[in-house]
Protein backbone atom coordinates (compact mmCIF):
# COMPACT_ATOMS: atom_id res chain seq x y z
CA UNK A 1 0.00 0.00 0.00
CA UNK A 2 3.02 2.44 1.22
CA UNK A 3 4.87 1.24 -1.98
CA UNK A 4 1.47 1.88 -4.56
CA UNK A 5 1.18 5.53 -3.37
CA UNK A 6 5.08 6.59 -3.19
CA UNK A 7 5.24 5.62 -6.93
CA UNK A 8 1.86 7.07 -7.23
CA UNK A 9 3.46 10.58 -5.51
CA UNK A 10 6.79 9.87 -7.53
CA UNK A 11 4.80 9.55 -11.18
CA UNK A 12 2.42 12.79 -10.51
CA UNK A 13 5.85 14.81 -9.89
CA UNK A 14 6.97 13.80 -13.69
CA UNK A 15 3.59 14.66 -15.25
CA UNK A 16 3.18 18.08 -14.04
CA UNK A 17 3.04 20.36 -17.16
CA UNK A 18 5.96 22.91 -18.13
CA UNK A 19 4.53 26.02 -16.70
CA UNK A 20 6.71 29.34 -16.37
CA UNK A 21 5.33 32.36 -14.37
CA UNK A 22 6.22 34.85 -16.96
CA UNK A 23 5.18 38.59 -16.69
CA UNK A 24 5.33 40.72 -19.53
CA UNK A 25 5.14 44.46 -20.36
CA UNK A 26 1.82 44.14 -22.55
CA UNK A 27 1.96 47.23 -23.83
CA UNK A 28 1.98 47.42 -27.70
CA UNK A 29 2.10 43.45 -27.48
CA UNK A 30 -0.31 41.39 -30.00
CA UNK A 31 -1.39 39.40 -27.58
CA UNK A 32 -2.34 36.15 -29.93
CA UNK A 33 1.13 36.00 -31.26
CA UNK A 34 2.30 36.67 -27.39
CA UNK A 35 0.69 33.26 -26.84
CA UNK A 36 2.27 31.33 -29.97
CA UNK A 37 5.56 32.77 -29.02
CA UNK A 38 5.00 31.69 -25.55
CA UNK A 39 4.09 27.89 -26.87
CA UNK A 40 6.99 28.45 -29.44
CA UNK A 41 9.51 28.66 -26.33
CA UNK A 42 7.87 26.20 -24.03
CA UNK A 43 8.24 23.72 -26.52
CA UNK A 44 12.40 24.66 -26.43
CA UNK A 45 12.03 24.71 -22.94
CA UNK A 46 11.25 20.30 -22.90
CA UNK A 47 14.83 20.08 -24.21
CA UNK A 48 16.40 20.70 -20.64
CA UNK A 49 17.20 16.98 -19.07
CA UNK A 50 15.22 15.63 -16.10
CA UNK A 51 16.66 15.22 -13.58
CA UNK A 52 14.09 14.02 -11.13
CA UNK A 53 15.84 10.36 -12.01
CA UNK A 54 19.13 11.24 -11.07
CA UNK A 55 18.32 13.12 -7.97
CA UNK A 56 15.87 9.79 -6.71
CA UNK A 57 19.16 8.05 -7.11
CA UNK A 58 21.65 10.38 -5.23
CA UNK A 59 18.96 10.69 -2.48
CA UNK A 60 18.51 7.02 -1.99
CA UNK A 61 22.31 6.42 -1.69
CA UNK A 62 22.48 9.30 0.66
CA UNK A 63 19.29 8.37 2.97
CA UNK A 64 20.52 4.40 2.81
CA UNK A 65 23.75 5.62 4.17
CA UNK A 66 22.20 7.87 6.75
CA UNK A 67 19.62 5.31 7.54
CA UNK A 68 22.69 2.21 7.78
CA UNK A 69 23.94 4.51 9.95
CA UNK A 70 21.72 5.47 12.50
CA UNK A 71 20.11 2.04 12.80
CA UNK A 72 19.30 -1.88 10.93
CA UNK A 73 18.37 -2.01 7.48
CA UNK A 74 15.00 -1.55 8.00
CA UNK A 75 15.76 1.82 9.32
CA UNK A 76 18.48 2.10 5.87
CA UNK A 77 15.45 0.91 3.41
CA UNK A 78 12.96 3.42 4.88
CA UNK A 79 15.57 6.27 4.77
CA UNK A 80 16.38 5.31 1.20
CA UNK A 81 12.97 5.72 0.02
CA UNK A 82 12.46 8.80 1.75
CA UNK A 83 15.43 9.91 0.49
CA UNK A 84 14.73 9.09 -3.24
CA UNK A 85 11.49 10.98 -2.83
CA UNK A 86 13.11 13.90 -1.80
CA UNK A 87 15.65 13.60 -4.37
CA UNK A 88 13.01 13.22 -6.88
CA UNK A 89 11.25 16.50 -5.65
CA UNK A 90 14.76 18.08 -5.42
CA UNK A 91 15.77 17.22 -9.36
CA UNK A 92 12.55 17.88 -10.40
CA UNK A 93 12.26 21.74 -8.98
CA UNK A 94 16.11 22.32 -10.48
CA UNK A 95 14.99 21.27 -13.82
CA UNK A 96 11.52 23.15 -13.57
CA UNK A 97 13.98 26.66 -12.31
CA UNK A 98 16.10 25.70 -15.73
CA UNK A 99 13.43 25.53 -18.26
CA UNK A 100 11.58 29.02 -17.03
CA UNK A 101 14.91 30.14 -17.15
CA UNK A 102 14.99 29.08 -21.06
CA UNK A 103 11.30 30.34 -21.58
CA UNK A 104 12.13 33.37 -20.66
CA UNK A 105 15.56 34.20 -21.98
CA UNK A 106 13.68 32.41 -25.63
CA UNK A 107 10.85 35.45 -24.76
CA UNK A 108 13.38 38.12 -24.11
CA UNK A 109 15.10 37.35 -27.92
CA UNK A 110 11.59 37.29 -29.42
CA UNK A 111 11.35 40.75 -28.41
CA UNK A 112 9.35 40.93 -25.33
CA UNK A 113 9.88 42.93 -22.07
CA UNK A 114 10.36 40.54 -19.57
CA UNK A 115 9.47 41.80 -16.10
CA UNK A 116 10.51 38.94 -13.70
Amino acid sequence: MKKAFIIGIASSLFALPLYAKVIIDPEGVEMGQYQRDTQACEQIATQVDNRGGSGAVKGAVVGGALGAAAGNSDDAKKAAGVGAILGVVGGRGSTRAEQETVIKNCLKNKGYTVLN
